[in-house]
């Protein structure tokens, strides 16, 4: 199980492109949202980073990069006040 879920990370695939060589794309989810929800994935991912740590394997740098990708102003969902009255228009007295 612990394969099929690291090849999905590690390929960027869907579940439901997982090879048939892992079993049945749902048990790998299955056991991968368990993993998750129990915390398993937190102690595993934990204790790698401590024991590559203690090795000197990790390189504890950052990087920040100040791009800045704008969204057009439709593309987000909140409203926007303008201050004004904002008139509904009626279609009654077109539909007469």
């Amino acid at each position: 199980m612990v394969e099929g879920i690291v090849y999905r990370y590690r390929c960027g695939i869907a579940w439901r492109d997982l090879p048939d060589v892992f079993g049945p794309w749902q048990t790998v989810w299955t056991w991968h949202q368990r993993m998750a929800t129990d915390g398993t994935w937190d102690v595993v991912h934990a204790k790698l980073t401590a024991t590559a740590d203690a090795a000197g394997l990790v390189d504890w740098s950052l990087s920040v990069d100040s791009t800045i990708a704008r969204a057009h102003q439709h593309a987000t969902n909140t409203t926007r006040t303008t201050g004004g009255w904002t008139e509904l228009h009626e279609s009654a007295d077109r539909a007469a």
